[in-house]
């Protein structure tokens, strides 16, 4: 598909959007009753009457509990992409399935070739143009080395996700014990001092040290 066709799709796309949004609009305002009173003005089930100013200033916790959240939800969404073409390289390593066959050549020959689910599995990824690892060996031996290869390819992809993971857990642990996952941090252990103006609580002396 050309870059020209699908500008085209995409402003298409976007104009039918707008029209709908408006269409949509102008129905309601024409449709709708018109009946402006204080009950129909009032907060309808989704809230409560405002007590003094709308602006509040929200805790900063709420704020670190939100950030560690988006960050680590979203390294571990990447989990489902990596399972999804990765896994692909299970269904190579399956015995069962058929890789390689024979098909004719131009000289009236046969030659090993992959067969079309292989390909499509090798294209999906990455392969740019997957082919038989040796056009002399046999389909067996092409079968096998093809089998190696997702052998190698899914250990490879395991142990990049195993790092990636190892990576999260660091951080993870980190701010963990940062106690940033705690809702009432500890910020000391030494007391505070005492406000100015209140009163000082004087000890007791030592009985023996008066004696």
């Amino acid at each position: 598909m050309s870059s020209t066709a699908i500008v085209g799709y995409l402003a298409l796309f976007t104009l039918l959007g707008f029209l709908f949004l408006l269409v949509n609009l102008l129905v309601g305002r024409l449709v709708r009753p018109q009946a402006p009173n204080f009950e129909k003005l009032e907060i309808y089930e989704c809230g409560e009457p405002t007590i003094g100013s709308s602006f509040v200033q929200f805790d900063l916790r709420f704020y670190v509990v939100a950030l560690l959240f988006i960050i680590f939800d979203v390294e571990v969404a990447f989990f489902f992409p990596w399972a999804v073409v990765f896994g692909k390289a299970t269904h190579l390593m399956d015995p069962q399935v058929a890789l390689v066959e024979s098909a004719p050549t131009t000289g009236g020959e046969t030659a090993p070739r992959l067969t079309a689910p292989a390909r499509n599995t090798l294209e999906s990824l990455g392969v740019a143009l997957p082919g038989v690892p040796d056009l002399d060996a046999s389909i067996e031996a092409n079968a096998e080395r093809t089998r190696a290869a997702a052998r190698t390819l899914a250990g490879t992809s395991i142990c990049d996700i195993l790092v990636f993971f190892a990576v999260l857990m660091v951080g993870f642990a980190y701010v963990w014990r940062r106690g940033d996952l705690d809702w009432v941090r500890a910020v000391g252990h030494e007391p505070a001092a005492a406000p100015p103006g209140s009163p000082v609580l004087l000890e007791e002396p030592d009985a023996a040290l008066v004696s």
